[in-house]
């Protein structure tokens, strides 16, 4: 089979989240454990780093691999879900898996994939845990999909655990309460294995720190040890200065980092827990650590994070598409000098839009727009529905449509933003 044909196998045979929703979701971890039975438990040959979380956690896994790799650790980072390409999911010092190891893959292994019939994600970690052992990294990113005491990728046993936050998000999958989402995320402690936290919430902080008491895992709240600011963010710049305070000795550090939302200081605070609680390990370096930070774009490809994607018009992506990673948006959105707002926007059809259209700025031109997966919400219901919260626009068959449409009424200093789902950034990026 070509590249092609062999994507086309593993979305047509294999029930994946991303295109078709909860009906893709496993909720135990028996034909993950078949898999790693069947290549020999490679996760065990090197070192990993866990991280869970409802949002950050893809920009802690991206950093966090960017920091190793500038450390001079051969790193392969796990992530998802991919953008653009299925194979940016599996990187190792940030170059993708490449498109003869994804055909060899399926080929080699076409008689246990049609055995165990797993999900597309359970055969995606496989995939990756298996091409980090043959490229013999020496330590290994992994990020969550969904969850993370039923998450496929929770059977390996990590150096470090980290949960960024907790937020209203697959709550019909993991819980109808943050608490009960808690303690599935709480599912990646392991027996006397750290874990940091990267946000105290009320709803979740002790359910973080009975599961670490029972666990015997070190816990450390990230937030209370660090402190991060950040400076005005200018457009026209690449990168934004932040300065982070430790706040046992009131030390401070300065640095810059190319993604400029306002939602990483969070993450920064995060990163700067984490490499305190590696260090001893791994070696890393204030240095090290600020110049991961600076190229983490460079380092490990990463998209989507409040990315400017135009000029004349400003015309910027995210990929928030729950209700913490919208209201973070839209409190950016507001920050964002302009004379005008042109809000280019799709959702997946089971989304909860009763939480999140009421968010959305209703001084703005909407575009709404679908995206070409299965699960993308039809254009035309959307704007329906947007109408009933004072949101007006029209409607795009298409994301490019969507956009050149919003760019062409702009004026050169409105402000032109891309969002609503993952799949909706993907169209643009």
């Amino acid at each position: 089979m070509s590249y092609k044909q062999t994507i086309e196998f593993l979305y047509s045979s294999l029930p994946a989240y991303h295109r078709i929703g909860k009906a893709a979701y496993k909720n135990d971890l028996a034909n993950t454990i078949a898999l790693d039975d069947h290549f020999s438990h490679p996760h065990t040959k090197y070192k990993t780093i866990h991280i869970a979380g409802t949002n950050g956690k893809g920009s802690v896994s991206h950093i966090t691999a960017s920091v190793l790799q500038a450390a001079g650790w051969k790193t392969g980072l796990y992530t998802s879900p991919h953008l653009k390409d299925f194979r940016e999911r599996i990187r190792v010092n940030g170059k993708m898996i490449s498109r003869e190891e994804v055909i060899q893959f399926v080929k080699s292994n076409r008689d246990i994939i049609e055995k165990i019939k797993p999900s597309f994600f359970e055969l995606t970690v496989a995939m990756a845990f298996d091409f980090f052992y043959r490229q013999e990294v020496d330590v290994a990113v992994i990020e969550t999909g969904l969850g993370g005491r039923l998450d496929s990728t929770n059977i390996i046993l990590p150096v470090l655990s980290v949960i960024t936050n907790i937020g209203h998000d697959h709550m019909d999958l993991l819980g109808n309460s943050l608490e009960k989402v808690a303690g599935e995320k709480a599912g990646i402690i392991k027996k006397h294995i750290p874990v940091i936290i990267g946000e105290t919430q009320k709803e979740s902080k002790e359910v973080f720190i009975r599961k670490a008491r029972e666990m015997e895992a070190p816990v450390y709240f990230a937030d209370t040890r660090f402190r991060c600011s950040l400076e005005e963010w200018n457009p026209g710049s690449s990168y934004r200065k932040f300065s982070v305070k430790d706040l046992t000795d009131n030390s401070s550090f300065n640095g810059t980092i190319p993604l400029p939302g306002n939602y990483q200081l969070k993450n920064i605070q995060t990163l700067f827990q984490v490499f305190n609680v590696l260090d001893s390990g791994f070696g890393i370096s204030e240095k090290t650590v600020k110049t991961g930070i600076r190229n983490v774009i460079r380092n490990t490809g990463l998209m989507g994070r409040w990315q400017v994607i135009g000029k004349d018009p400003l015309t910027i992506c995210d990929t928030g598409h729950n209700k913490e990673g919208i209201e973070y948006v839209t409190r950016q959105i507001e920050m964002t000098p302009s004379t005008g707002l042109h809000m280019v926007i799709g959702f997946v059809s089971d989304k909860d839009l009763s939480e999140i259209l009421p968010l959305l700025p209703k001084k703005a031109k909407y575009y709404f727009t679908r995206a070409e997966v299965e699960r993308a919400l039809d254009e035309n219901l959307l704007k329906m529905k947007a109408g009933e919260y004072g949101l007006e626009g029209k409607s795009y068959a298409t994301v490019k449509e969507a956009l050149a449409a919003a760019r062409t009424a702009a004026a050169t200093s409105d402000l032109v933003f891309v969002g609503g789902s993952n799949f909706i950034v993907a169209g643009v990026v």
